[in-house]
Order: C-alpha cells, then sequence, then structure tokens
C-alpha cells in the first residue's frame, strides 16, 4: 500500500493527523527533528492506535535525506507540517523562519516532483488573511499581509504552490488555512506542549491553572466589538482540525488535479474571557488572571466562514468548547510527571 508521508509529525497538529489516518487504515511515514516535539509522542500514537509506522529523524532542510526517504517508500501523498509557528520568535529571528518553513516547503516539493508524487496537503494559517480583511473570512478574499514573518512565510508557501500549479495542472494541491487550535486527544497521551514560555491562549492558561506561571494576562477588555470587551476568535479542537486533513486527503484522492483552498474553524468566535472561564467551570480549577493593555495588532474579532469545507470536504468542526477545555486539561494532568 503507498504511504502518506507527514513532516512535523511528532508536533502538536502531525500526531493527532497520525492517529486519525492510522484509524482510518493508512500507512504513514512521520518525520520530525524535535525542534518542537518529543520522541515519546512516536510510542503514545502507536498506544493510542494499536498501529505501527515507519519514522524519521530527519530535518527537511536536508534535502538529500528526503529524497532517501522517497527512495526507500512509495510516498502516495504528502502533509507538510513542518514549519517553525512562534509569532514572537519569528520577529526576532526573521531568517531563521523564512530559511526553515520556505525553503524547507522547497526542498520538499522538488524531491516530491523528481519522484512524480503531485499531492500535496499544506498547513496553512487564516493568518494569511491578515488586517485588512474583516471577519468572517471566505477563502475567495485576497491575502493580506501579514503581521509577522511567520505569517508572511504562509502566504509565500501558497503562493509557491499556486504557481507550481499553474506550471504544472498535474498536481493535486490542499491548502488548510487553520483559526485556532485547541484541546488534545480524549486519551490525554498527546496535546499541545510547547517548549518554552507559550505563544497561545490555551497552553498559558493550563500552566496558571498548573501553577507553573502566577497568572495569566489578558490584553485588552475594551473591545466594542466583542460580547464582554475581550478579543474573539474561532477556536477549534485540535481532533476536529485533524479530521480536516483526513477530508482533504480523500478529496484529492477523488480529483486527478486541481488547487482546493478551505478554512478549518467553527465558525463561533469565544472571547478570551469565555474561554477561561469556561476552562475554571468544566475542570473545577482556578485561572488567576488580570487585565492588560492592548496588545498592538490584535483584531477584536477573528473568526472563519467553513461553509466551503462543508460543502466540498463534507466536514464540520463537531466538538465543543467545553470539549475543548476538558480535553487540554486533561493532558496536563495526565503529563504531569513527564
Amino acid at each position: 500500500m503507498k504511504k502518506i508521508l507527514v513532516t512535523g509529525g511528532t508536533g502538536y497538529i502531525g500526531s493527532h493527523t497520525i492517529v486519525e489516518l492510522l484509524e482510518n487504515d493508512r500507512e504513514v511515514v512521520a518525520v520530525d527533528d524535535f525542534s518542537n516535539s518529543k520522541e515519546d509522542v512516536i510510542e503514545k500514537i502507536k498506544k493510542i492506535t494499536g498501529k505501527d509506522f515507519k519514522f524519521y529523524n530527519v530535518d527537511y532542510l536536508k534535502k538529500e535525506k528526503i529524497e532517501k526517504i522517497f527512495q526507500e517508500n512509495e510516498i502516495d501523498a504528502v502533509i507538510n507540517f513542518a514549519g517553525y509557528k512562534a509569532v514572537a520568535e519569528s520577529i526576532k529571528e526573521p531568517l531563521k523562519y523564512y530559511k526553515n518553513n520556505v525553503c524547507g516547503a522547497i526542498n520538499l516539493l522538488e524531491v516530491m516532483q523528481e519522484h512524480g508524487v503531485k499531492k500535496f496537503v499544506f498547513s496553512s494559517s487564516a493568518t494569511v488573511y491578515g488586517n485588512q480583511n474583516c471577519s468572517k473570512y471566505t477563502e475567495n478574499m485576497e491575502r493580506g499581509h501579514a503581521s509577522s514573518p511567520y505569517g508572511t512565510t504562509k502566504i509565500m508557501i501558497e503562493k509557491i504552490l499556486e504557481d507550481l500549479y499553474f506550471s504544472d495542472n498535474t498536481w493535486n494541491i490542499a491548502i488548510l488555512r487553520y483559526f485556532n487550535p485547541v484541546g488534545a486527544h480524549e486519551s490525554g497521551l498527546i496535546g499541545e506542549n510547547p517548549q518554552g514560555i507559550p505563544n497561545n491562549l490555551m497552553p498559558f492558561i493550563m500552566k496558571v491553572a498548573n501553577k507553573e506561571i502566577d497568572c495569566l494576562n489578558i490584553f485588552g477588555n475594551d473591545y466594542k466589538e466583542t460580547k464582554d470587551g475581550t478579543c474573539a476568535r474561532d477556536f477549534l479542537h485540535v481532533v476536529d482540525l485533524a479530521k480536516g486533513h483526513i477530508k482533504a486527503l480523500e478529496k484529492l484522492d477523488k480529483e486527478k488535479n486541481g488547487i482546493f483552498v478551505y478554512n478549518l474553524g467553527t465558525g463561533n468566535p469565544y472571547t478570551v474571557q469565555e474561554m477561561v472561564e469556561t476552562f475554571k467551570k468544566v475542570n473545577n480549577v482556578d485561572v488567576p488572571y488580570k487585565y492588560a493593555p492592548r496588545r498592538s495588532g490584535d483584531l477584536p474579532i477573528f473568526y472563519s466562514d467553513p461553509t466551503k469545507a462543508k460543502e466540498e470536504l463534507n466536514w464540520t468542526a463537531e466538538k465543543t468548547i467545553e470539549d475543548m477545555c476538558k480535553d487540554s486539561w486533561n493532558f496536563v494532568v495526565k503529563n504531569k510527571n513527564n
């Protein structure tokens, strides 16, 4: 059976997607260099699914090593998660982000082209809409100007994929624009475990709840556009997000060629305050917080129109904000000693 190559396979979204692939009887080859993940994720995926898969400890900037993977395996499609994703770090170290995210993707696409593998799913982001468009975001909007080098790499890779398809329309490409992934697998074995200071809301909430950080800062409580004055975002359970990749692959299996763009979100924004209060309520745990000044560049409200994914992929986010909060905390509780 031909295999699905998953780069960044031990990362947060990659690991959950491999679980869904294996549970849908797909053969998987995973690649990661553990720059933002841990090696024990491999055995945890196997424990959840009861299935084995091949793994390579490889930096995808090493093109010759990627070539070897293609030589040793019959690859049918590639899902690319292998990108750095910390917005603040990208502002401090832009060259690191452009080199890893953009050059790595080019390496991957070049090797795919050499081996005649032209089915590709790209892990993009809603950040490509920029500050110029207004919520709710639809796929036919023009890309905006990203507020960070991280976001710019997503825009650049989307453009590269469009140019690639224009030059050779035998490619079959799905671009998935994520909104705000949170949560963890219900087993508690895998979840979001960023190294260093968290960049996103939920990992910060969990570290405060776990008493690793004293207090959560909520940046801004005077946004007139939202129900309680705090920013509103389209939070999406990571398992729903992972299932979106399965649906995208199924779409590519049916199509001979094409380039397809989909939002993956719920279409229902929740405020930061709502997320914190829900987390406290469903887990019966305290999360001390205080209001801080607005951050430059933060939009009041940011959410998707997921209609296209529903109509063309038959995909809809099913899990609730309560599920997101319960599963996030369950992951922390079950991994306190790790």
